[in-house]
């Protein structure tokens, strides 16, 4: 049996998800009762907390509090009363158990890139610290445990010559994205969702219990889970498919502001009738005029087009012949990549950044549609917006499997996501100019829109169709109705 393991394992942890009950010892912390109440939350408590904890205990007076609490969302800086840093489910358990003793709402935070409100009076339990991931190759399966990165998981899994559905960022917690539906411009045409690519989770319910659930040992949690991400529990660990993929045909060309135009109108006869392997993006970037970019990008407005295909290189370029058409480019790095640097075709930033986004998923990209996204494109010249993106959707992610997540806006054929970045005033009128735009694409907008791509506004009734939603407040009823968990989520109350 080929088996690969990280040498990044948290302490207390063997890599692999334990089918429970794991660590017996916090058993007698594991049950609660109705009578137990509030308690106040005092220093005597904490003490006793940190003693049970292997990992780390923090309270705002504590010097490595600003660390603990920060995400890579800089808007999204939250205040809680307690920061868990956890090492282990067992660290995990105790400290639900203790949350729940004390009526302190929960939140949880792997790297924190999703933008949610800040919050303040709640206790933190931060799972960077569990980053274990053990890749079966026999079976094509990898477990991963809760603060793992995609480029973690990618980076070992291709020492068997696989890979997870993933997003295009390589520090983006592979658990969270998993979790939110996991929208892959790499794998996701020719395979799906990830979250409907999950076999099973480990999570620690609100009541302290540490469960391994699939859709054979609790059905209806595990359908919740994947999608709900953390209103029903904190995932501790999964177990994901793996695909068979070494390398690529693709990458990014960025055309100066003159083509822009003439790219947002080649970019529906590219992807017209393109096969499932082939995925496309166009992200249209204001670069800002600091040194952190590169001179030949600085103060200028682009138009970045993403190309992945998983055919012949032949076949990728009459595919993107429309785009060659266009003219020279400022940068061109299409061509054949080992697919470990799968994090070159968007590149994203690595360092934290305070930034609002916006999205809308649209069902159809006619002529007028286009016309719109162009007038758009013109808009933002001299905004504070800093990019507006939008991608190709549809194959294998239109498909409902029997078993489906709720993942919403499976009808969806593109998705127009923007992102502005700076001081607090210059996102709200970045904020401000994306939702216009949203506006202007109205006429081809799906109902919801995709967990990944909510904004810090968007409710869970934008996130879930009105059937989902309904079945998945009966689950939070069942095992949170005092919704405990409702920080740091898109919340699923119990009424």
């Amino acid at each position: 049996m080929a088996r690969f393991t990280s040498p990044r394992k948290p302490a207390a942890s063997t890599g692999r998800m334990p089918l429970p009950p794991a660590h017996r010892n916090n058993e007698r912390h594991c049950k609660m009762t109705e009578n137990q109440g509030r308690i106040p939350l005092a220093k005597a408590h904490v003490t006793g907390l940190d003693r049970r904890i292997a990992g780390s205990v923090f309270t705002p007076d504590d010097a490595g509090y600003p660390a603990a609490v920060a995400g890579f969302n800089l808007l999204s800086q939250h205040r809680p009363s307690l920061v868990v840093a956890a090492s282990s489910a067992g660290d995990v358990q105790t400290a639900v158990v203790f949350a729940a003793a004390h009526d302190l709402p929960v939140g949880v935070m792997a790297t924190g890139h999703q933008p949610f409100p800040p919050a303040d009076g709640f206790l933190l339990i931060t799972t960077g610290d569990m980053n274990a991931v053990e890749i079966d190759a026999d079976r094509s399966v990898a477990r991963v445990g809760a603060g793992a990165r995609v480029s973690d998981v990618v980076e070992l899994a291709q020492t068997a010559g696989l890979a997870p559905l993933h997003g295009s960022s390589p520090t983006v917690g592979i658990v969270g994205l998993t979790l939110g539906g996991g929208l892959s411009p790499f794998l996701g045409r020719t395979h799906g969702w990830a979250a409907d690519h999950i076999l099973s989770i480990e999570v620690v319910t609100p009541d302290g219990v540490l469960r391994r659930v699939s859709a054979e040992t609790e059905p209806e949690l595990f359908w919740g889970l994947r999608g709900g991400r953390s209103n029903f529990g904190v995932v501790t660990g999964l177990e994901i498919e793996l695909f068979p993929v070494t390398s690529f045909y693709g990458g990014g060309i960025y055309y100066p502001a003159g083509d822009v135009e003439a790219v947002l109108r080649a970019f529906p006869e590219v992807v017209r009738n393109a096969p499932d392997a082939f995925t496309c993006s166009v992200m249209l970037l204001n670069f800002p005029p600091v040194p952190e970019v590169p001179e030949m990008l600085r103060g200028r407005f682009l138009a970045h087009v993403r190309v992945v295909h998983l055919g012949s290189d032949e076949e990728a370029e009459k595919l993107i012949a429309p785009f060659r058409a266009i003219g020279p480019a400022v940068v061109d790095t299409v061509g054949r990549h080992p697919y470990s640097e799968f994090g070159a075709v968007h590149s994203d930033p690595a360092d934290p950044m305070p930034y609002e986004e916006h999205g809308t998923a649209l069902t159809d990209l006619p002529a007028e549609a286009v016309d719109r996204l162009v007038e758009n494109a013109q808009l933002m010249v001299g905004s504070p917006v800093t990019a507006l993106e939008i991608r190709h959707l549809g194959g294998a992610l239109a498909q409902r499997p029997r078993a489906a997540s709720p993942v919403a806006a499976r009808d969806a054929v593109f998705n127009v996501w923007g992102i502005t970045v700076g001081p607090p005033e210059a996102v709200d009128a970045g904020i401000s100019a994306l939702r216009e735009m949203a506006e202007r694409l109205e006429p081809w907008a799906a109902a919801r829109i995709h967990t990944n791509f909510a904004g810090r506004e968007d409710r869970a009734e934008r996130v879930f169709t009105t059937a989902d939603l309904d079945r998945l407040r009966r689950l939070k009823r069942q095992y949170d109705p005092r919704n405990l968990f409702r920080v740091n989520n898109h919340n699923i109350t119990p009424e």
